[in-house]
């Protein structure tokens, strides 16, 4: 008998890549939950109303939004509907005392991660906190070059696979069958299924999405259809799960291969029958929910291997869809590039006007293995840090890819790493090189001088704080 795969080792997200923003009009409450999660290593700032908060947002970068619900003048409901509006890749978190858990249900609704009650318990602080930085990890950063849910006429493209893919949604969106998206990362599996539910009745009812890769096996399914008051430990209140949250809409399950085996029992149940348990609970809940699910493995490989229910994958795979990698439609570059310009203009303050031929042509020349989602960052450090009104080759960063004619570091700084072994290369490689030493013995100064806080040294910079964070990736600069 063959032995089982070896399962690949989880990294977790390091609190010191992340910035929270604590908004709450009690200044102990931010004091105290501040330090918390500062001890924890995150980088956190502070609002004391919801129109405060607006303000560093547009000025700070953000993964993580922690609101108070109930707070003076800008609701937190009216904040998250904003920030889900101008920052959709941010992942929410509402805090809520005890007798306004309805106004949580209806924030997780409308877009929230998830929710906190008060008093908190320690560790489900840090638990909700973790699950929402690698929600903005695996989800927020997804997949989609659009900002919103769309209908799919905007879906950037005009290869004919992609045209094939705008047909299969025209003709299942109006029914409720589940359907299949598989396809790798980063090749747009969730804008297709905001696509299907904004093209069917169910537009104006909730889209509930969930990575089932994001959430630990022992918590997936609470995280599914919710709990009751007292069902374990650290359960001081009821919590409804997706399923009820999605109810008349769309419920998503991105990489649905990573359910465990024996959630795959209770999920088949409801997705035949409508109806489940919380956690907890003895009556079940009746739900009307229209499934879409995606995965980058091949479930039918899986299937055969004993990883993945045989009556599961049929039961999903009623309308299969597949996306191919942006390498297999180079032809749509220039269109995905000429988005993302906009895009980013927009988002950044930036004004560039155009992209030369020739890095569309360096940009086809390369075979994306991260699909669009590597594009689209690609194109924002491109954007961000451009100096003229019109974006060239030499403005593109590095393009790593191992058999890319053209496309990798230049010789001095691959070969030599700064230290002027290897080949000395052109004397523009060289000044190259040189700057970007000088470069980051500045910002590695300023850094230290600062302690390491990022928004004060980008401050003293005189830069924003998002291009440091970009410039620190680039220079390998991380405190020890």
């Amino acid at each position: 008998m063959a032995s089982p795969p070896a399962q690949q080792k989880r990294v977790e997200p390091d609190p010191r890549d992340y910035t929270l923003l604590l908004v709450d009009d009690e200044p102990n409450l931010r004091k105290v939950l501040g330090a918390l999660l500062s001890k924890d290593g995150y980088e956190v700032l502070e609002a004391e109303s919801g129109e405060a908060a607006l303000e560093v947002l547009k000025n700070e970068d953000v993964q993580v939004v922690v609101s108070d619900l109930r707070m003076p003048g800008m609701g937190g409901l009216e904040l998250l509907k904003k920030v889900r509006k101008g920052w959709p890749r941010l992942s929410c978190v509402m805090l809520t005392a005890h007798g306004t858990i309805d106004s949580a249900v209806e924030a997780l609704k409308s877009g929230a991660l998830d929710f906190l009650t008060k008093p908190f318990d320690r560790d489900e602080i840090r638990r909700v906190i973790a699950k929402a930085v690698e929600a903005y990890d695996r989800s927020g950063r997804d997949e989609s070059p659009a900002e919103e849910p769309a209908p799919a006429s905007a879906i950037v493209g005009q290869h004919p696979r992609i045209q094939e893919v705008f047909e299969v949604v025209r003709k299942v969106a109006a029914s409720p069958s589940t359907v299949l998206i598989t396809g790798e990362s980063g090749t747009g599996k969730e804008l297709v299924a905001q696509a299907i539910h904004q093209s069917s009745d169910r537009a104006g009812k909730p889209f509930v999405k969930i990575n089932c890769a994001a959430i630990p096996h022992t918590l997936i399914e609470s995280e599914l259809f919710g709990y009751e008051k007292g069902a374990f430990t650290g359960a001081v209140t009821s919590k409804p799960g997706r399923f009820e949250l999605a109810d008349g809409g769309t419920l998503f399950l991105d990489e649905i291969g990573e359910i465990p085996l024996e959630m795959q029992v209770k999920l088949l149940h409801v997705l035949q029958e409508g109806v489940f348990e919380r956690v907890g609970a003895v009556t079940q809940t009746k739900v009307d929910v229209r499934l879409v699910a995606a995965t980058n493995r091949d479930l039918a490989a899986d299937v055969k291997a004993g990883r993945f229910r045989e009556d599961l994958f049929y039961r999903l795979n009623v309308v299969p869809m597949h996306l191919p990698p942006l390498r297999e439609r180079l032809s749509d570059i220039p269109s995905l590039v000429e988005h993302f310009r906009k895009k980013f203009n927009k988002r950044l303050g930036r004004n560039v006007e155009s992209v030369s031929p020739e890095a569309v042509t360096q940009l086809q020349a390369y075979h994306w293995p991260g699909n669009i989602r590597e594009l689209e960052n690609v194109m924002e450090r491109a954007i961000l840090f451009c100096e003229g009104s019109a974006l060239d080759a030499k403005d593109l960063p590095p393009l790593k890819g191992p058999d890319t004619p053209g496309a990798s570091l230049p010789p001095t700084a691959a070969a030599s790493g700064g230290d002027g072994a290897g080949s000395p290369g052109s004397l523009k490689d060289v000044v190259k090189q040189a700057s970007r030493q000088v470069e980051k013995e500045i910002i590695l100064k300023a850094l230290q001088d600062n302690n390491w806080n990022v928004t004060r040294t980008a401050r003293q910079l005189g830069v924003s704080r998002k291009g440091l964070q970009l410039k620190m990736k680039e220079l390998g600069l991380r405190r020890e």
